[in-house]
């Protein structure tokens, strides 16, 4: 019964995207697209429901922050931070279009799922004069790329 929860909260989810229209904002895809992959993670470490909704909840939470908050300056900078930066380093910068203040400390990199380099961020942000923190998790993909988890 947890799994078909959690299977039933993916597949609407992936339903909602793949019917995303122009209407949705990037920060509302990303939302959608968080809320999917968090549901699964929640899912594989709490083997629960609990651990499905808590991660879905934080999967939306961050999906809207990166999609919504951060355009392609921003992740090209993010990436730079993941790809160079100095473990327990601060690096800032201010969006030279959107005026969004980024502040991000990269933790030592780690092997993570299918041995796959990966390395936490703790990204305090000020977007429309609000702070906001979040702890972002990224892992090389087959062609070397950094991609959020």
């Amino acid at each position: 019964m947890k799994q078909l929860t959690a299977l039933l909260l993916v597949c609407s989810a992936l339903l909602l995207m793949s019917c995303a229209d122009s209407n949705l904002t990037k920060g509302q895809q990303g939302a959608i697209g968080g809320a999917a992959a968090g549901a699964l993670i929640g899912q594989a470490i709490g083997h629960n429901t609990g651990g499905t909704l808590i991660g879905a909840a934080v999967g939306t939470l961050v999906g809207y922050i990166v999609g919504n908050e951060m355009d392609k300056y921003d992740r090209q900078q993010l990436n730079h931070v993941y790809e160079r930066g100095v473990s327990g380093t601060s690096s800032a910068w201010v969006n030279p279009d959107s005026g969004n203040q980024y502040q991000v400390t990269p933790q030592p990199a780690y092997s993570g799922p299918s041995q796959q380099t990966c390395r936490q961020a703790e990204i305090m942000a000020v977007i429309d004069g609000r702070q906001e923190r979040t702890l972002t998790t990224a892992c090389r993909d087959a062609n070397g790329n950094w991609v959020l988890q």
